[in-house]
């Protein structure tokens, strides 16, 4: 049979395909296991460096026999993660939108009081605030 090119065949082209996906699938799991490895702070440096070189001699053997063993402590650390940035970013949150940063009404007149007390501003200028803070 004689060769049709690269879209020549249905068939190779499944099979390309297949390969492709087989090979992106290996890399995010690649991925997958080396950010684990550094985000695992209980493992030691020298075990880390043992991990990343049989990945790099040994891939599919070593991707697989560590999904096999640490798979259950990925999830545990990635979870772990995903919690603690939550909580980061509800601080955050808290810290930028709590009770300080949206004074109320009346602290806000109290403040433009203090600035008419201390002739910081005049009493058009302090009645004009007062009538936008309660409007």
């Amino acid at each position: 049979m004689e060769y049709q090119g690269f879209w020549g065949s249905f068939w190779d082209l499944i099979w390309w395909f297949l390969w492709a996906f087989a090979f992106i699938a290996y890399l995010f799991a690649l991925f997958a296991i080396i950010g684990d490895l550094f985000r695992d702070h209980k493992m030691k440096g020298w075990a880390k460096a043992i991990w990343i070189v049989f990945l790099i001699f040994v891939p599919f053997l070593t991707a697989l026999v560590y999904l096999i063993a640490r798979g259950g402590g990925m999830a545990e650390r990635s979870a772990a993660q995903v919690r603690a940035m939550q909580k980061a970013q509800d601080d955050y949150i808290k810290s930028v939108a709590g009770p300080g940063a949206h004074p109320s009404p009346a602290d806000e007149i109290a403040k433009a009081k203090t600035l008419l007390d201390a002739g910081t501003i005049t009493p058009e200028e302090y009645e004009r605030l007062k009538a936008r803070v309660l409007s």
